[in-house]
């Protein structure tokens, strides 16, 4: 089988980090890419033989460019070999996965990426970390994108263009629209590929990551406008639409007010029906979790409006930090 070289990112991850190093299992060279930390990080990962690269902080931090960067490095250092795994620093890979990404790739040559089943290290601890564990249990087979953890083609990624730098957030989601209209086929196999570290406990990492979701939605909207569209409707909708009925009713006629409530009580039902039937949780938990995904439409909407400003303005694009 093809080789495979390991790309990890990373900042102040501390632990986490040096989990995700001692998973690196079964890979060529490991490569990681530090966006500034201030912690033990860098010392963690020479310490365990891997090549580090450091960010010019001059120029924004995103994941998307660390990756990128990452792949730059090997491609000047002798070269990238055939495959590439990407991972997080809060992440750490399942044992087996990278045979069962190599073989995917070596039996269908139209495949350009492969992922698997990411999981939450402690689920339990948070209705945050929950609510993450359940967003990455996606079902199997071809795909139109994942999140950050994929192991791709060299020659895949080389002619899509890699990743765009000044992507801040869904960069994967941009990077797997680019694939597929190269011409790649992306698909998730039913095999558990990474642990993950979300480690949120407070209500505002999650106001906060949901803010870096929805100006996700609106940069990659604004980049491929038929993807994201009904993630983008829905925020303009339930996050601005439906409150500005609210507040008119409040100064016409109490039953548009009235109307708006009822909408979101059915909006929060229906969500907590589709995580029963989708994600088979129980009622209890669902109704629990359907109350943060009807919730999410307003920090979303403060992140699709960010990203609008900004992009009026002329201004970089620049992360929104959960952690």
């Amino acid at each position: 089988m093809s080789a495979v070289d390991l790309i990890l990112i990373g900042r102040n991850e501390g632990a986490r980090l040096e989990r995700c190093l001692a998973s690196a299992k079964g890979v060529r060279r490991v490569i990681y890419v530090d966006s500034g930390s201030s912690d033990g990080s860098v010392a963690a990962a020479e310490a365990a033989g891997a090549e580090v690269v450091h960010l010019d902080p001059s120029l924004p931090f995103t994941a998307a460019r660390a990756r990128h960067e990452g792949v730059l490095h090997l491609e000047a250092t002798g070269g990238a070999a055939e495959i590439v795994q990407f991972i997080d620093g809060d992440c750490g890979i399942v044992p087996g996965w990278i045979d069962a990404g190599q073989v995917a790739l070596a039996e269908d040559e139209t495949l350009g990426m492969v992922t698997g089943w990411r999981a939450e290290i402690a689920p339990e601890a948070s209705v945050y970390n929950a609510l993450a564990h359940v967003e990455w249990r996606r079902p199997e087979g071809e795909i139109m994108a994942c999140g950050g953890d994929m192991m791709l083609r060299k020659a895949a990624y080389l002619a899509a263009g890699g990743f765009d730098p000044t992507v801040i957030a869904a960069e994967d989601d941009e990077l797997c629209c680019r694939l597929r209209k190269s011409g790649w086929r992306l698909k998730r196999l039913p095999v558990e590929m990474t642990r993950h570290d979300a480690a949120m406990t407070r209500f505002g990492q999650w106001w906060r990551r949901a803010e870096r979701s929805g100006h996700g939605f609106a940069q990659i909207g604004w980049l491929h406008p038929d993807y994201f569209t009904r993630e983008r409707k829905r925020v303009w909708v339930w996050g601005l639409v439906m409150p500005l009925i609210a507040l008119t009713g409040l100064f016409t006629t109490l039953w548009l007010t009235a109307f708006v409530a009822l909408a979101y009580l059915a909006s929060w039902l229906r969500s907590a029906l589709g995580l029963v039937r989708n994600d088979g949780l129980p009622w209890g938990q669902a109704l629990h979790h359907g109350v943060f995904l009807t919730v999410s439409k307003f920090p979303n909407l403060i992140g699709m409006l960010r990203f609008h400003l900004r992009r009026l303005r002329g201004r970089d694009m620049r992360i929104i930090e959960y952690k």
